[in-house]
């Protein structure tokens, strides 16, 4: 049981988690009666594709590299980073990543049309969820990994509300892994109940108000 749960916790790491909920509104078919800008599915697939990789290289690949380094230099005791001391850094390094995916989107498609709002609202709510996280850290050790599979749901549920047609499977989904994920880290006792929930309130909160919200 303790490899499931160190298993579980790797698989749905927060720096992935990104591109899980991108992968998921990309392909699995969502429409509306009228054309609908901000859909996903419909986007060409070469469009897709230069936004995961853009997404893996500033969510996930970096940011990893960072961790790694930390580590190496004896920053943080592990990738982990088990300490509520230990972990202001890399919050920052993730709310740092967060923007410059935010500004190099804004950036990069200035001269497009018909872009949807997701993927600016989706990087922008992890800087604002990091930002709040980095500050939090300092009374109490909420969980990034409830946080990010929060984040998750916020961001399906935000989807869902701007599409009449979308599968709420999806949506059970996000609620199963929040389920399996906050199930793992309290096994592996990381973190405690209320760090866990806390971290979900906070992640699916944020991410649902930025991303149904957006504009641009």
């Amino acid at each position: 049981m303790q490899k499931v749960a160190q298993t579980i916790s790797w698989v749905f790491n927060p720096l992935l988690m990104p591109i899980y909920a991108l992968l998921l509104v990309m392909y699995i078919p969502s429409d509306h009666i009228y054309y609908n800008p901000y859909c996903m599915f419909r986007m060409p697939e070469s469009n897709k594709l230069v936004i995961l990789y853009r997404f893996f290289l500033l969510c996930t690949l970096f940011p990893g590299l960072a961790f790694f380094i930390m580590a190496k230099f004896g920053m943080v005791s592990s990738i982990e980073m088990n300490t509520q001391k230990e972990r202001a850094k890399p919050i920052l390094v993730m709310f740092i990543f967060s923007m410059l995916l935010y500004i190099s989107t804004v950036i990069g498609t200035q001269h497009a049309s018909f872009i949807p709002k997701y993927i600016f609202a989706l990087p922008l709510s992890g800087a604002f969820v990091t930002l709040v996280f980095y500050f939090l850290n300092k009374w109490k050790k909420v969980s990034i990994h409830a946080a990010a599979v929060g984040m998750l749901v916020g961001f399906l549920f935000a989807y869902l509300l701007d599409h009449e047609e979308f599968e709420i499977g999806v949506l059970a989904i996000g609620f199963v892994l929040s389920g399996l994920v906050m199930s793992a880290r309290l096994f592996l006792k990381k973190h405690t109940l209320e760090e866990l929930i806390i971290g979900w309130i906070i992640g699916s909160f944020i991410t649902f108000i930025v991303n149904y919200f957006y504009f641009f």
